[in-house]
């Protein structure tokens, strides 16, 4: 059943190609999460369309089933590089082996990406303390997680 779900949403998935899929997920009660994202975000109407186009073609009578189809939620984190493109101007959090990261997603390329955060660190001759701006580009084998940090 598997094989059969994994080429219906790769179908569903390329009548649109700013979609990609995240995560398949198949229960032993047989039911099936699939998790999608685009480059510009993923519309409820796509996640329907993709959603008939799987179910319209497993079949109920061989197999029960129960099919969920949604996009990834804010607070999780990135599974597929693509994520970044769209969350360009967004803070994020990021960890490496080494340092945690939190700053504004200035640049994404093929490689890396490019933060930018304020830190008050003190003055070089005196008293007080300075705003300095920092940036660090960081590549993509580098990175253990990385996730939109929401503010409130």
């Amino acid at each position: 059943m598997r094989e059969q779900v994994e080429k219906l949403v790769e179908e569903a998935i390329q009548e649109n190609p700013k979609l990609f899929l995240i995560d398949l997920k198949i229960s032993p009660d047989n039911t099936i999460t699939i998790i999608v994202d685009g480059d510009e975000g993923v519309s409820i109407k796509e996640c329907m369309r993709i959603s008939r186009s799987v179910d319209s073609n497993l079949d109920r009578e061989t197999t029960d089933f129960s099919l969920e189809v949604s996009s990834p939620g804010l607070s999780e984190p990135f599974v597929n590089n693509r994520q970044y493109n769209k969350n360009l101007g967004k803070n994020l959090e990021v960890l490496t082996e080494t340092d945690k990261f939190e700053g504004k997603l200035l640049e994404v390329n093929d490689e890396a990406i490019n933060l930018e955060w304020k830190v008050r660190e003190p003055k070089p001759i005196g008293k007080g303390k300075v705003t300095v701006v920092k940036t660090a580009v960081l590549r993509y084998e580098s990175i253990k997680r990385a996730k939109v940090k929401l503010k409130f």
